[in-house]
């Protein structure tokens, strides 16, 4: 499955949507789970998903890092750009 254009094993897709519910972000949980029920192969993630993502991800595993490192990025250069004004999510 495709998350923000990576490729991520369908295993690390279900224990991101599992720490995301452990978070209380279940509308992007979901979003994941749904797409995997439906063998979706690329998942529109929305910005709010995308923010949720980041905070799951603190305490996600190791496989997920670079889906990490990518929504960080994209939530610095929305700042930059004037598209979001808070400070990035915690992760």
């Amino acid at each position: 499955m495709l998350l923000a254009g990576l490729p991520v094993p369908d295993r690390l897709v279900l224990e991101l949507a599992q720490c995301l519910r452990t978070e209380g972000l279940h509308d992007t949980a979901e979003t994941l789970e749904d797409a995997y029920d439906n063998e979706g192969g690329i998942v529109a993630l929305t910005i709010s998903d995308r923010e949720a993502i980041l905070r799951a991800l603190e305490y996600c595993p190791y496989g997920l890092s670079e889906l990490r490192g990518v929504l960080r990025l994209e939530h610095e250069w929305r700042m930059t750009e004037g598209l979001v004004s808070h400070a990035p999510p915690v992760g």
